[in-house]
């Protein structure tokens, strides 16, 4: 029936013409084409079931038919009225640079696979906005009501929070920071073949990928390719696993329970059992990590956060988490942690800046961690920086690390237990225990932690 229709079309465009001037036949020429390249070329993209090229770059809450209305003079008035089109210079329209944004992608095998979709859309768009910017009664079509526009249902700020580059850089720095708790096991790019640090480190990477073979090595040597193997494994994870990465419910994922599992059990024989990917989950490197440490905290946000991402379980900028945290190598210790703190529990640090400008303590804090208290009572924590309000959040470790200075440190303690519900809650005034002034040397690593005693916090 479409076919007839635009053969009836342009058997009446064939007719009219024959009775109108030179102009006004240009402009019915111009109005058909417009029409033709619409109905042929752009509605199949608004038809059509399969999503559109941008889920090349964004997991959820954008597709090009979002821009699309199913009249050709809707939608080009929609587009030239948000600043999408360019009257003067068509090819040089802001929504042909969106489509072609994909070309950007780092991930070869990402841009390859979307490649032919994103051509074809490109060139429908290029060649119908040309037609429709050339015609004067197209162009001077009056203004469309800001509630009438096709643009996509949630936010700019939630679109560009599901963009797959902003996911990667969260994993950056929030995971793939920490890879070397893992290490050897789960990190074979880590080994060094010739350093006379690493024989028993690699000797022990050989057995357990001789026992379970090349699932052990998921860490990548970059991110972005250990986060797409971690992805493609989660969809279809083996029978009787749970998945690396679980979106339905993202505190069940391998990905934290395993470090935070303990070994095997051994069987009669004496011998561990073997690990279990299903609960209880047991892990054969053993625990690498606590639920009240950093870590855990930070992996369990990244996760918490693709999970609602790709469910586009975002609405509105308030939904949207800080996801502000830099990782840093810089380590905070503190000693005598007193009798009133039983061992595991959590303790926070919020850490502020000395403004000599100001003369005052920056209102917001520079750095934040946390960690369980150990039988010896202790609580070491590595630093996160903490970004400031819009301050861009890619990773640049060298200017992230905490520079020596004079800084403020407020403890805060989970006596109340409420971490164990809510691993990302940031606790408040109610679990403040005291603060302490100390002028920090910030050096990197565990053996040169900056060091404070709890005797030194005071209310």
């Amino acid at each position: 029936m479409k076919n007839v229709a635009l053969t009836m079309a342009a058997l009446f465009v064939s007719y009219t013409l024959c009775s109108l001037s030179s102009a006004a036949a240009d402009e019915v020429i111009a109005q058909s084409e417009a029409l033709a390249l619409f109905e042929q070329r752009i509605m199949p993209i608004f038809r059509s079931p399969q999503p559109s090229s941008c889920v090349q770059c964004h997991l959820a809450s954008v597709d090009l038919k979002n821009y699309i209305l199913p009249s050709p003079e809707k939608t080009f008035v929609s587009l030239r009225d948000q600043g999408l089109i360019d009257l003067t210079h068509p090819e040089k329209s802001k929504i042909l640079t969106l489509i072609q944004m994909g070309e950007k992608d780092l991930e070869r095998g990402a841009k390859l696979i979307h490649a032919k979709t994103r051509q074809a859309e490109y060139e429908a768009f290029l060649a119908w906005i040309k037609v429709c910017s050339a015609d004067a009664k197209m162009r001077e079509l009056p203004r469309m009501a800001d509630a009438d526009v096709a643009k996509p249902a949630k936010p700019d700020a939630v679109i560009r929070h599901n963009r797959k580059d902003r996911i990667v850089d969260s994993f950056v720095r929030n995971v793939w920071s920490q890879r070397m708790r893992c290490f050897p096991c789960h990190t074979p790019f880590e080994l060094d073949v010739v350093s006379k640090q690493h024989p028993k480190a690699r000797e022990t990477h050989r057995q357990f990928e001789e026992k379970f073979g090349q699932r052990m090595n998921f860490f990548k040597e970059t991110p972005e390719a250990t986060l797409r193997q971690l992805i493609t494994n989660s969809r279809k994870p083996a029978k009787g696993h749970l998945p690396v990465i679980n979106v339905e419910e993202p505190a069940k994922s391998l990905l934290v329970l395993k470090p935070l599992a303990k070994v095997p059990a051994k069987d009669a024989s004496g011998q561990f059992e073997k690990p279990s990917s299903t609960e209880p989950v047991t892990h054969g490197g053993g625990k690498k990590m606590f639920a009240d440490d950093q870590t855990y905290k930070s992996f369990l946000t990244w996760l918490q956060d693709y999970s609602r991402v790709v469910r586009d379980g975002y609405s509105s900028p308030g939904d949207l988490p800080p996801d502000n945290w830099y990782p840093t190598n810089q380590v905070l210790k503190l000693s005598d942690a007193p009798e009133s703190w039983p061992t595991l529990t959590g303790v926070q640090f919020s850490i502020y800046a000395w403004n000599s400008d100001k003369a005052a303590w920056e209102p917001e804090p520079v750095a934040f961690t946390q960690g369980p208290v150990t039988p010896r009572h202790l609580v070491f924590g590595t630093l996160f920086r903490l970004a400031a309000k819009g301050q861009s959040t890619k990773l640049d470790s060298q200017k992230e690390s905490l520079p020596p200075g004079k800084y403020l440190v407020k403890a805060y303690v989970d006596l109340q237990h409420r971490l164990t519900a809510d691993p990302l809650l940031l606790l408040s005034e109610n679990d403040f225990y005291g603060q302490t002034e100390i002028q920090a040397q910030w050096r990197e690593g565990f053996p040169q932690a900056q060091t404070l005693s709890a005797t030194q916090l005071k209310k």
